[in-house]
């Protein structure tokens, strides 16, 4: 069953297109990475699958029109952004009573579990705690409820790099059970190679990439050339070339390992050198990993 479906979504904000015309279906129990630089569309189309935004052409999500029926699609969707959007002054204890209090699936048990394992006190305000512990009680208070779809908008953004381990191992270990789905957007792309099972690229509004992370895997190949074989290894197309220390790398598409072994170091690229290779020439998104 399809936990998000997308046809001709577009959304213009006056004379600004920020969707123009997606069509994209997620499975039940997948993982999707949403890659696209900034103004892409990433957040425009996330707000719309929560029902935050109107939009036109058809959605649906986990069966609902997000738009008309997001008190509903809310009992069964959940939302972190690097927004801090829980309240400065707000105790720890008050956000777990709060959420008690008005979500039908919150289970508290779960959350002070989950807060266990964290530094963070009951009695603390918000503003006492530092961003990745923000990030830790967003966390535990969102994986205590009983939800379908998960949805995660830059959520380590700015966190140094244990917090965002952390974060995304409490995720696949103590939330993600193949039955909830989850779309991540993220400029830390290595991070979440791992984790993702789908991948899409978004380019101004547009859907310009769509694969599992099995068909990437089988698909996409990077070699680390050997220098007098850089013109044989050309001769097989690569769809990129970049230098690195001096060394060519080039990456392909559909081209057996047996064949490109013989011409250096082969391995999977990463999922940024392939948004690289797609779209660095025409976005401006490089940031200066291509030639």
């Amino acid at each position: 069953m399809a936990c998000i479906e997308a046809r001709g979504l577009r959304k213009a904000f006056g004379t600004t297109i920020a969707v123009d015309g997606i069509n994209l279906r997620v499975e039940e129990g997948r993982i999707l990475g949403l890659i696209g630089p900034n103004g892409a569309g990433k957040t425009t189309a996330l707000n719309a699958i929560l029902g935050l935004t109107p939009y036109q052409g058809e959605l649906k999500v986990l069966g609902r029109d997000p738009w008309t029926e997001r008190d509903q699609l809310m009992r069964d969707a959940c939302f972190i952004s690097d927004v801090a959007v829980l309240p400065r002054w707000l105790r720890v204890s008050q956000a777990l009573d709060y959420l008690a209090g008005v979500h039908p699936r919150f289970d508290r048990a779960k959350a002070e579990g989950f807060l266990a394992k964290t530094t963070i006190r009951r009695s603390s305000k918000v503003r006492e705690l530092s961003k990745g512990m923000v990030a830790q009680l967003h966390l535990a208070l969102v994986m205590a409820i009983d939800a379908k779809l998960l949805v995660l908008d830059e959520p380590t953004l700015g966190l140094d790099i244990l917090y965002r381990k952390q974060f995304y191992d409490s995720l696949l270990n103590d939330y993600f059970d193949r039955s909830r789905t989850i779309v991540v957007t993220t400029h830390q792309v290595e991070e979440v190679q791992d984790v993702l099972t789908d991948v899409m690229f978004i380019n101004r509004g547009r859907i310009v990439f769509d694969c599992s992370m099995e068909e990437f895997e089988s698909r996409y190949l990077e070699v680390m050339v050997n220098p007098e074989q850089v013109a044989a290894a050309r001769a097989l197309k690569p769809i990129h070339e970049r230098q690195v220390f001096g060394r060519t790398i080039l990456l392909f598409d559909g081209v057996e390992r047996q064949q490109l072994a013989a011409l250096g170091d082969v391995r999977t690229p990463s999922i940024a050198d392939l948004f690289v290779a797609m779209l660095g020439n025409q976005s401006g998104a490089a940031h200066g990993a291509s030639r």
